[in-house]
């Protein structure tokens, strides 16, 4: 097993450091437990450092979609001078929402292919982050009949899955003309 790029016992009191005044200035009743990572669906995501929320506050760091979790997550991530290709390692967590997430996409990607083999129609997702995204890609790594890719930029980048074979930005198929009735 290769050696682990960010460690516990070396990162926690920068993320304490910056957390803990964070949430004491914002007012948040909120406490947390930094942790080494780990994840029931180790295939999609598999940091090594679990941040993980718990307190009277903590359906408001999960609302509209855990905004603000995952903002705490961004913030925390510049504050390290984590680059990009690093952010997987560092994962927020509160009330087990990651693993419910990717469920949920996993559910989502599953109907999606299955919605796209049936019809034939890409099926284009809601924009959503990289690591969501990814979970998508990962999903349909194992469908043969369908692929996944990426469009758009920035916050409004997508997934969008296509029946396999089908070219990139393909029109949808036109379902046959019907005839009149007499």
């Amino acid at each position: 097993m290769s050696e682990r790029k960010y460690e516990v016992e070396r990162i926690a009191s920068r993320i304490d450091g910056f957390l803990g005044p964070v949430i004491e200035k914002a007012g948040f009743q909120l406490s947390f437990r930094i942790e080494e990572g780990r994840t029931p669906h180790p295939d999609f995501e598999n940091p090594e450092i679990l941040v993980k929320f718990s307190g009277p506050d903590v359906d408001l760091v999960l609302e509209n979609k855990a905004e603000l979790l995952l903002a705490l997550e961004q913030l925390t991530m510049e504050v390290l001078d984590m680059p990009p290709e690093d952010h997987s390692l560092l994962c927020f967590d509160a009330n087990d929402y990651r693993a419910l997430r990717i469920e949920e996409l996993r559910m989502s990607a599953s109907a999606a292919a299955d919605k796209v083999r049936r019809t034939r129609i890409p099926f284009t997702f809601s924009p959503m982050n990289s690591r969501e995204r990814r979970i998508v890609h990962l999903a349909m790594r194992n469908e043969p009949d369908v692929r996944s890719e990426s469009t758009g930029t920035g916050p409004r980048r997508q997934v969008v899955i296509y029946p396999a074979g089908m070219a990139s930005g393909s029109p949808p198929p036109r379902p046959p003309a019907r005839r009149g009735r007499r």
